[in-house]
């Protein structure tokens, strides 16, 4: 599992909080058939992460009573239902977990006929890598991995290119980089051009020689706060998530975002419903409300973060639509990949690339 999900996740959601979810104790029903469901669902999601009124909306529109419990972190999300789903009907892994989940036999296929909205999803995401068919997935949300920077301290005030960050000594002392092995070495390989999810011995060799070169001029790993450095201009530029970039934009204009021309990592959060799921019907009615239009802009205007929903997005006002650092360019996302999961093996080689990088 990629360290950055559970860093990320928090923050990236950190600043969401005060949007007024409405949060309601979880309850599970006992298994026992009906002829018709119940009108209840159970929702396990991240905090914050849903339309202030969605939920009673959809109660509105539907009977469905909906209870939402919450997790921290996709690894949380994992452990809950390992075991056994406790009695959820969905749930919202970011991509590299679906991926493993449904390899796990964790999430079950989606009945394409009973969510017509999934009509509205934007051409790029109806089809993934991670969920071949959409078969198991609707798209929730998504966003990028790039290079937050001060415009004053940037020659020219653009940056274009990896190349600041990864090889170069212009900014030395004065960048960071994440403190995880995924996405380091995954924009390197995609500066060198290679596929984020590269396995290639030959090609890892060369991401970490660069990396290992680099380490003197890069002043800190960050966690998750290369926000934070850059806003305290203890960096001019750094590696970081748009949503953390976009937090600290709206309190200093000398602060910008940008997604390296090379291209980057695109993740994508998703909605699927668990294997067990105690009201499947009800479900699929969640997910085809959450693809309406009009549902779709009220989440999009209460969390910020970019909708894969064309019908919503066609609803929004140009403030949300044309902010850059919420929609890069088409052309830049036809660069970026998602983060795959690639297995234990694959994980095992990158972490030891990166214990000699830090050794280094």
């Amino acid at each position: 599992m990629s360290h950055y999900q559970s860093k990320f996740k928090s923050t990236r959601r950190s600043l969401l909080k005060g949007t007024g979810a409405m949060i309601a104790g979880m309850t599970f029903m006992p298994r026992f058939s009906l002829a018709e469901e119940e009108k209840k669902l159970n929702l396990y999601n991240w905090d914050t992460y849903i339309g202030e009124h969605t939920l009673d909306d959809f109660n509105k529109a539907t009977g469905i009573e909906v209870k939402m419990d919450l997790f921290a972190d996709n690894d949380e999300l994992f452990a809950k239902l390992k075991g056994g789903n406790p009695g959820y009907d969905v749930i919202v892994p970011t991509n590299d977990m679906l991926e493993r989940m449904i390899k796990a036999d964790m999430v079950i296929a989606l009945d394409h006929a009973k969510i017509p909205n999934m009509a509205n999803i934007d051409k790029p995401f109806q089809e993934a890598a991670f969920d071949p068919g959409r078969k198991h997935s609707i798209p929730y949300m998504w966003g990028t991995l790039g290079i937050g920077f001060r415009k004053s301290k940037i020659e020219g005030g653009v940056v274009d290119s990896w190349k600041i960050l990864l090889d170069s000594d212009k900014y030395a002392g004065r960048i960071s980089l994440l403190g995880d092995a995924q996405n380091v070495i995954g924009v390197t390989l995609k500066y060198l051009g290679y596929s984020f999810n590269s396995t290639d011995a030959a090609e890892l060799k060369k991401v970490e020689d660069m990396l290992v070169a680099q380490k003197k001029n890069i002043k800190v790993f960050a966690d998750d706060n290369g926000q934070d450095l850059l806003a305290a201009g203890e960096v001019d530029a750094c590696q970081e998530w748009n949503g953390d970039i976009i937090q600290v934009m709206a309190e200093d204009q000398d602060i910008n975002y940008a997604v390296p021309t090379e291209g980057s990592l695109v993740w994508q959060d998703t909605m699927a419903i668990p294997t067990g799921a105690p009201h499947p019907e009800n479900a699929h009615a969640f997910l085809n409300f959450v693809l309406d239009a009009e549902a779709g802009k009220h989440i999009a205007e209460t969390i910020k973060y970019a909708t894969p929903n064309a019908a919503a997005k066609a609803l929004m006002d140009k403030s949300y639509t044309e902010n850059p650092s919420i929609f890069p360019s088409a052309e830049i996302v036809a660069k970026c990949e998602p983060s795959l999961y690639l297995g234990e093996e694959a994980t095992k080689v990158r972490d030891e690339i990166w214990t000699r990088i830090q050794a280094a």
